[in-house]
């Protein structure tokens, strides 16, 4: 099973200069730093402590690694210093960025990712917390913030893409529905429209359950405005990737009461299917050599889901 994994630095490979404008944010001198799993960004992901015992979560990367990463990072840091203070996320304590290497100093939230394939005990929680979001978060308080159609209307058209020039080896019931998938996807893309901040890069990875049961969501930089269904359709991406739950039952449970019309998750399922299935065959990006396998692994996934659903009449 493909996982959601990159290959990272450590704290150790940071330039000290930067090691030393942390210690500043943190006004202590680091004396522990432990990587944490999960997540694509090839920079550093520690915890660390500080000499007087303070902790904190630091994320550092620089554009030699990836420019695109340090552009995500940037965003992150706008995104989590106007949060709402009763949005269960991780706080920025400070942030320095000098062109070439960007760090995010962060509160240090206690707990792990939700175990995989899902558990129902964590799965309820992470629903329900996403439900609590949606209705803190609407209407969006962070102002600027792009449109869930701007961000990611492109990459929802994949299906427009693979029809241009399919691969090889695209599944042959893909392949005869090429037409209808493309509407379906512009569907998709016709149904984001909202009034709520949605994360919309939710995963296992992305969220942390504390000791006490309380999920945190992290990694807040693809945020933007949408439907407030939308996070609690893009989990069951992830859970239907691992398998073992109705993954339709429990769509219909969170994200009905939400607003969500059953045409409108099945056009931007058909859109995520596209764009995974698309992007799984390009060249890896630099530094993230992983992340090709893990997006081909949702698209597969994600394509017998459509399927069932479609043949379902959803």
């Amino acid at each position: 099973m493909a996982v959601a994994s990159g290959v990272r630095i450590g704290w150790a490979d940071v330039p000290e200069h930067v090691q030393a404008e942390v210690e500043t944010i943190l006004g202590d001198r680091i004396v522990e730093a432990v990587t944490q799993q999960g997540g694509f960004s090839p920079g550093t992901a520690d915890r660390v402590r500080t000499a007087g015992g303070r902790r904190a979560f630091v994320k550092a990367v620089s554009t030699a690694q990836n420019e695109r990463s340090v552009q995500l990072h940037r965003q992150e840091a706008l995104v989590t210093a106007a949060l709402p203070p009763n949005v269960p996320a991780p706080r920025l304590l400070g942030c320095f960025d000098d062109g070439g290497w960007i760090a995010l100093v962060l509160q240090d939230v206690e707990g792990r990712h939700p175990v995989t394939p899902w558990t129902a005990p964590e799965l309820d929680a992470v629903l329900d917390t996403l439900g609590m979001l949606a209705t803190g978060l609407t209407p969006c308080p962070i102002p600027d913030l792009p449109t869930v159609a701007a961000l990611l209307g492109n990459d929802l058209r994949g299906w427009e893409r693979l029809a241009t020039d399919p691969p090889d080896d695209l599944d042959p019931w893909a392949v005869a529905r090429l037409p209808e998938l493309i509407e379906l996807g512009a569907a998709g893309v016709a149904a984001l429209d909202g009034e709520t901040v949605a994360h919309t890069d939710i995963r296992a990875d992305n969220l942390l359950v504390g000791p006490d049961g309380t999920v945190t969501v992290v990694d807040w930089p693809w945020a933007c405005v949408g439907p407030a269904w939308l996070d609690s359709m893009m989990i069951m991406v992830n859970v239907n990737l691992f398998g073992g739950h109705d993954v339709d039952a429990l769509l219909a449970a969170h994200t009905a009461p939400l607003g969500a019309r059953p045409a409108d998750v099945t056009g931007v399922l058909a859109g995520m299917t596209g764009y995974f299935l698309d992007a799984a065959r390009r060249p890896a990006p630099p530094g993230i050599p992983t992340v090709r396998a893990f997006q081909r692994a949702q698209g597969e996934a994600s394509l017998r889901w459509l399927r069932t659903r479609l043949e379902a009449g959803h």
